[in-house]
C-alpha cells in the first residue's frame, strides 16, 4: 500500500525548486531582452520584446569559437583521462588486498579536503619549470588533481557492488582477469561511469581560477573566461553576459539530460540481480 503524501511536502518541494531555479530563469530572461529593458523599475519577469541581438553579439566576439574549443578539449580530457585512471585505481582498491591500501583510500579523502587556492602557486611553479604553463595538457593534467580522488573514491563503491562471484564466474568459462573485468564488471559500472564522468565535467568546464592563472594567450582560455569579456571600463553588458553564460551553461545541460537515466545506482543493483 502507498503512502499518501501530504500536499504541504508537495508545496515546499515546488518553493525549493523554484528558489533553486529562479536564478537560471532570471539568466535567460535577461538573455532574450534588449538592452532597454534589462535594468527597468520595476522589473519585468517575462520580456515585452525578445530579441536575438545579445547572442548575435555573444557569438560574433572575436575568441568565442576559439574559447569554446579549448574548454571542449579540457573538459573531454579532464573527463577521458580520469576515467581510464580512476576505473583501474578504484579495481584495484575493491578486489585486491595490498599494504598500504587503506591509508590509500585516506590519503584520497585528505587530498580533496584541500582548498583549490592553496596549490595555485605550487602548481604554477610546478608547471612553469617543465614549460606548461600556457599548455592545455597542463590544465588537463592539474584538474587531475581535483577530479581524479573523487572518481577513485566514487567508482571504488560501485566496483565494490558488484558481486564478485560474477567475474569468477566468467573466469570459469574461460575469461581471465581483464576479460572479466571488461564483459561483466564494466557494463555494470555505466551509472558510476556517468555519474562521475558528469562530476569532472561540470568541474573542468566551470574552473575559473586555475584556467585563468596558467593561460595566458586568448585564444587558449575556455569559456569561463571568455565571459569576463562583457565587463569592460565602461561598464558591464548584461545581455551580452547573460547571453554568454547560457550559451556557456548549455553543452553540461545538455550533456546531463542525455545521461541522466544511467545516473542512477539502481540500474546496477537491477543488473546484478538479474
Amino acid at each position: 500500500m502507498r503512502r499518501r503524501q501530504s500536499p504541504g511536502h508537495d508545496l515546499l518541494g515546488l518553493l525549493v525548486a523554484a528558489v533553486i531555479g529562479f536564478p537560471v530563469y532570471w539568466m535567460v530572461l535577461t538573455a532574450f531582452r534588449p538592452a532597454t529593458e534589462i535594468l527597468s523599475l520595476p522589473p519585468k519577469f517575462w520580456p515585452g520584446r525578445p530579441t536575438l541581438d545579445n547572442f548575435a553579439r555573444a557569438l560574433g566576439t572575436e575568441t568565442f569559437w576559439a574559447n569554446v574549443r579549448s574548454s571542449v578539449v579540457i573538459g573531454l580530457g579532464t573527463v577521458l583521462v580520469s576515467l581510464v585512471v580512476g576505473v583501474l585505481a578504484a579495481f584495484a582498491l575493491a578486489r585486491f588486498r595490498f599494504a598500504g591500501r587503506k591509508a590509500f583510500v585516506v590519503v584520497i579523502l585528505i587530498v580533496q579536503m584541500v582548498p583549490l587556492t592553496a596549490l595555485i602557486i605550487p602548481v604554477y611553479l610546478l608547471l612553469n619549470d617543465v614549460g606548461m604553463t600556457d599548455s592545455l595538457i597542463g590544465v588537463i593534467l592539474t584538474y587531475l588533481v581535483f577530479t581524479l580522488p573523487f572518481t577513485v573514491w566514487m567508482l571504488r563503491g560501485f566496483i565494490a557492488g558488484v558481486p564478485v562471484e560474477l567475474e569468477e564466474a566468467a573466469m570459469v568459462d574461460g575469461c581471465g582477469r581483464l576479460g572479466a573485468f571488461r564483459r561483466v564488471v564494466l557494463p555494470l559500472l555505466a551509472p558510476g561511469i556517468v555519474a562521475t564522468s558528469v562530476f569532472a565535467l561540470v568541474q573542468a568546464w566551470n574552473e575559473y581560477v586555475l584556467v585563468y592563472v596558467l593561460l595566458s594567450s586568448a585564444k587558449k582560455q575556455t569559456i569561463s573566461i571568455w565571459l569576463v569579456s562583457f565587463q569592460t571600463s565602461f561598464g558591464t553588458d548584461y545581455g551580452g553576459l547573460m547571453a554568454g553564460a547560457t550559451l556557456t551553461a548549455l553543452p553540461v545541460v545538455v550533456f546531463f539530460l542525455v545521461v541522466q537515466r544511467r545516473i542512477a545506482s539502481g540500474l546496477a543493483v537491477g543488473a546484478v540481480k538479474g
